[in-house]
């Protein structure tokens, strides 16, 4: 997936410190002075491109009574020369290469400094160049994730960060508060020996302000970013009411360092990370007579050995299956349940096992399986690429225009990681947003990734961390099949070592082959053209090939999170870069003369539709849609001679109709935002999608 102003706020912090008071010596760091009205400081920034290369801790502490003095990284923090009591690195420092040589040649100064009374605050920063906090000593964690949060919550009320500058009998404050979009960006997932002062949630979840004690001093740890207030020509990057709001912030951080230095600031209580909650459950792959059921039960329901999964159609008769949690594969269930009948909406439910004690059940939850193929039909299903991890009305939407299943086209969500521990916890955070969880399990869903649910932004088959992201792929799914196996064989149970996530389904009318152009790539000569290395593989060449020449459905998708075109930016992830295959496929199609055909791509963060003409025997039409979080980029909205629609709009999904009582068979593709709006809409039918003779 393309780079844009939102996926590189991915943010994702974690490390250790020691709350309690450690026996380190301080004897070599100099005492913190005691209080006085203008408390000194030393800054560091980066002028990033995401915020118009916006900065403002200088004016800002100036405003408050601080004396600032721009950090002078050749020399730890005991030795700057205006001996500060507060040292603050600005939000996105550490996309700068001197804010990670500092910390990583300063760690123990840096404790020191804090040991000895001084006061260490980082704003919102980015985990691509590293997901830890690397400074903080033992016993202090702080993890974020990648979403972008509007509401705050003061969990400590009358803690000096929050009194002196929160509105009088306010719990919760957002956007009209802080009058910029989302002021938590990149909410704190997890943490330890830590206080949520400020969090996005009321029970103290995705805090976006965390207080630890050191020594005599303190470790504070933010996910806002209101620094960011001023271009480099000084003019204001955001409205007085912004700029205002900030002043407030850091004149409430200005007096609780004084505070600090003197002795007087509160003790810090460590607030507990509650256990995660259950996730799911969700509805996977369905047909005329099965469907796969996927959950995993909360933290503090481990000790439960035995689930069922009970569903039963309106005339009342049961089909039930059971399943373990697997402790290997993070506790996920996956429940296969077998002879369902045609056409025919059913409720289930998901129950522990137990000894008699009380216990509770999930659901009821509905859903329905597919028509008999041949049978006249009217189908929608819904799709769409890079969604946010956060609370989001889209997804609400989706299930409003009447969709019976979705499927989600990659960077759903952004895991940006190869350690197993934290794609999980992205996955599992992702599914847990209460619209989304909603969605999943009221209606089928099918998935595949794109770069950065397969790892890394701009990934290929040769990122090393493909196998983890895999693993936690294949456990929060739950296709029919995921790739195949060693011997080539079609991989339909979750947990085994396969390769690849490759799929396909058919819904009524419509079948859809989900391509992983990932996994494969770089790792083998192309069949295509030996000269060349390969996107998607011998082995899924042939699935596909076979899938295609023997599929009966009217309609047939061949659908990966990359465009099927040229993203025209410095990135390769397009099939533009292995046209040599894009074309081989295209010429399949035309000389096995197969009817119905369309392609579907996302990842660029705009929407549009291609009408490439009768490259397959027929026009050939691609449908991009992204995204459905907020962040768009106009500039890879670029001309192309076969564009035919186009829109720069955010929290956009297709729908997809196709109607099989009229004749020929109707598809009608909308792009639709979150508020019902139709961006703009395709009508094709079959008889257009028909080889002529």
């Amino acid at each position: 997936m393309s780079s844009s102003r939102f996926d590189r706020r991915k943010f994702m912090v974690a490390g250790t410190a020691g709350l309690t008071t450690l026996a380190i010596d301080t004897a070599a760091a100099e005492n913190i002075d005691q209080p006085q009205a203008e408390v000194r400081v030393c800054v560091l920034e980066h002028a990033d491109r995401w915020t118009e290369k916006s900065t403002g801790l200088t004016p800002l502490l100036s405003s408050a009574g601080c004396k600032v003095a721009p950090l002078q990284v050749d020399r730890s923090p005991l030795e700057q020369p205006n001996r500060p009591q507060l040292i603050v690195f600005g939000s996105f420092t550490n996309n700068d290469e001197p804010y990670g040589a500092y910390v990583e040649q300063f760690t123990a100064e840096l404790q020191q400094f804090v040991a000895a009374g001084g006061v260490v605050l980082e704003m919102t920063q980015s985990d691509q160049f590293g997901n830890t906090v690397k400074y903080l000593p033992k016993g202090m964690n702080a993890k974020r994730g990648d979403r972008d949060l509007t509401s705050v919550f003061a969990l400590a009320i009358d803690h000096p960060l929050v009194s002196s500058w929160w509105p009088d009998g306010a719990t919760q404050v957002g956007t009209d508060f802080f009058h910029r979009n989302d002021p938590n960006w990149e909410s704190f997932d997890e943490w330890s020996g830590m206080q949520v002062v400020l969090a996005s949630e009321a029970d103290g979840r995705s805090p976006c302000l965390l207080e630890g004690a050191f020594g005599k001093g303190r470790f504070l740890v933010s996910s806002l970013w209101l620094d960011k207030c001023y271009r480099p020509d000084g003019t204001p990057t955001y409205g007085k009411a912004a700029i205002d709001a900030s002043e407030r912030f850091f004149a409430a951080v200005t007096d609780h360092v004084r505070a600090v230095t003197a002795g007087t600031a509160p003790s810090v209580v460590v607030t507990p990370l509650p256990p995660s909650p259950p996730a799911g459950p969700m509805v996977g792959h369905v047909d005329t007579e099965s469907a796969r059921i996927w959950f995993r039960p909360s933290d503090d329901q481990r000790h439960i050995t035995t689930w069922q999964c009970s569903v039963q159609s309106s005339d009342g008769r049961t089909v039930t299956a059971t399943k373990t949690p697997d402790a290997d594969h993070d506790f996920t269930l996956l429940f296969d349940v077998d002879g369902l009948e045609p056409a025919t909406e059913y409720q289930y439910e998901i129950t522990p096992i137990t000894d008699g004690s009380e216990v509770e059940t999930f659901g009821p939850f509905k859903f329905s399986t597919d028509t008999m193929a041949g049978t006249p039909t009217k189908m929608v299903l819904s799709m769409g690429s890079c969604a946010p991890s956060d609370p989001n009305y889209v997804w609400t939407r989706i299930v409003d225009e009447g969709c019976e299943g979705f499927i989600f086209l990659g960077d759903t969500p952004y895991v940006d990681s190869g350690d197993l521990k934290v794609a999980r916890e992205k996955h599992r955070r992702f599914l847990s947003q209460p619209e989304i969880a909603k969605m999943v399990a009221n209606m089928p869903c099918w998935g595949t990734w794109d770069d950065h649910d397969f790892g890394r932004n701009d990934g290929h088959g040769d990122f090393p961390g493909k196998h983890v992201c895999r693993t936690a792929f294949t456990e929060y799914r739950a296709n029919r099949e995921f790739g195949h196996r060693a011997d080539g064989a079609l991989q339909t149970d979750p947990f085994g070592d396969g390769r690849g996530v490759y799929t396909s389904f058919r819904r009524g009318p419509l079948e859809v082959f989900l391509i992983d152009p990932r996994w494969f790539s770089r790792t083998e000569p192309s069949w295509a053209d030996p000269s060349q290395t390969t996107c998607i593989g011998k082995v899924q060449w042939e699935w596909l090939k076979q899938g295609l020449t023997s599929s009966t459905a009217t309609f047939k998708a061949l659908a990966t999170g990359m465009i099927w075109d040229d993203k025209t930016n410095s990135e390769k992830d397009d099939w533009h870069t292995y046209r040599y295959e894009r074309d081989a496929i295209y010429d399949f199609i035309r000389n096995q003369a197969i009817p119905g055909c369309f392609l579907i791509g996302g990842d660029i963060h705009v929407s549009r539709a291609l009408n490439y003409g009768p490259r397959v025997g027929y026009d050939l039409w691609q449908f991009i849609v992204s995204p459905l979080h907020a962040g768009v980029i106009p500039e890879l909205d670029v001309p192309h001679p076969n564009l035919v629609h186009h829109a720069q709009e955010p929290h956009v999904f297709l729908r997809i109709e196709i109607d099989t009582h009229l004749s020929p068979a109707t598809l009608k593709a909308e792009w639709i935002n979150r508020d019902g709006e139709r961006m703009f809409t395709v009508n094709l039918d079959s008889d257009q999608l028909t080889p002529t003779v």
